[in-house]
């Protein structure tokens, strides 16, 4: 795959190198993103994402929500069989969530996440969609935790335990901040989840957040976790990686590697050549999204959080409705039929 990312840092030789700002205690950094994203996002998400979190996800509860036609993956522990047998097509059920539930996100932040051709980079989207998706689910009682991978630079994952509360929320995005950059080196993200798989021992919501960039394998442990857990795909992309404007001569950096290349952008093959490689990387990615049986949330650098938090929102609820009125009236006929 063609990973080479624009370096915007590059400097002249002589060129001065600017002194690094005095260093805010951790603490500080933490509160002030939760205020920012309380008036920014949280402020404008309520009233207009209905239901608040509960329409991104389906829960775990006692209560019959919906019948669905069986999906490849899912757990065929909810299959109603009697309507299956009506039918003779399976069906499963799904049901209405528990008021309190455990949501974790596993959370890649290796090299290439710090990319971003703007202002804003892949890391600050994941920052803030934790850290809002993580406000919105402990405010009613919920208990979140993480698992943070630096990448190549870490031998293993770290660990942030389920809890709840303001506190903890606060702990939670100190350590998603103070997790440094990772050393050059491929991403092995099936690692990330393989280790997800394990600390969420009972059936959780899990947001995988990544920009999916990785060495192949990660599609199977994916679908291990889907069989068992309520899994989202947050997906994070920046519009140059699709791309490449005209711009003459330029450095391009793996992210990962840390390997460079000099290539000329002005020449139209190499662009088309870059571009015919991003868009089979979109197909490899939707296909193995839609083989595991996870939705995928995609986040732009680009992008406003609670725009695409609600598009998202209105896009499952209308996948979720319309299987389940499917459903719903194909088992009516099934009973009148009897």
């Amino acid at each position: 795959m063609f990973r080479r990312w624009l370096d915007k840092r590059r400097r002249e030789p002589d060129a001065p190198v600017p002194a690094a700002p005095p260093a805010a205690p951790a603490g500080r950094h933490a509160d002030a993103l939760l205020r920012r994203l309380e008036w920014t996002v949280v402020r404008r998400l309520d009233g207009l994402l209905q239901g608040d979190y509960r329409t991104l996800f389906r829960g775990f509860g006692l209560d019959l929500a919906d019948l669905r036609e069986y999906r490849p993956g899912d757990d065929v522990r909810h299959i109603d069989w009697n309507v299956t047998a009506r039918l003779q097509q399976p069906h499963v059920r799904e049901f209405q969530e528990d008021r309190e539930v455990a949501a974790w996100f596993l959370l890649d932040l290796s090299g290439s996440i710090d990319f971003g051709s703007g202002t804003v980079r892949k890391r600050d989207v994941l920052a803030d969609f934790t850290t809002v998706m993580a406000m919105l689910l402990t405010r009613y009682g919920n208990r979140v935790g993480a698992v943070l991978d630096g990448g190549a630079g870490q031998a293993t994952a770290s660990v942030v335990p389920a809890r709840a509360g303001r506190r903890h929320l606060l702990h939670l995005i100190d350590r998603m901040q103070a997790t440094p950059a990772a050393s050059p080196g491929d991403t092995r993200l099936s690692d990330l989840l393989d280790r997800g798989r394990a600390v969420a021992r009972r059936r959780s919501v899990l947001f995988v957040v990544s920009d999916f960039i990785s060495s192949p394998g990660w599609q199977a442990p994916l679908a291990m976790l889907a069989r068992r857990h309520e899994v989202v795909a947050v997906r994070l992309v920046d519009p140059l990686e699709m791309a490449l404007p005209d711009l003459g001569l330029v450095v391009l950096q793996d992210a990962e590697t840390g390997e460079q290349l000099f290539v000329d952008t002005h020449d139209p093959a190499f662009r088309k050549r870059f571009a015919d490689a991003a868009e089979a990387r979109e197909t490899e990615l939707r296909e193995g999204f839609a083989r595991a049986g996870v939705d995928c949330l995609t986040l732009s650098t680009y992008a406003r959080l609670d725009m695409a938090l609600l598009q998202f929102a209105r896009e499952r609820r209308h996948r979720q409705g319309g299987a389940g009125a499917k459903a719903a009236a194909s088992a009516s006929m099934a009973r009148g039929a009897a």
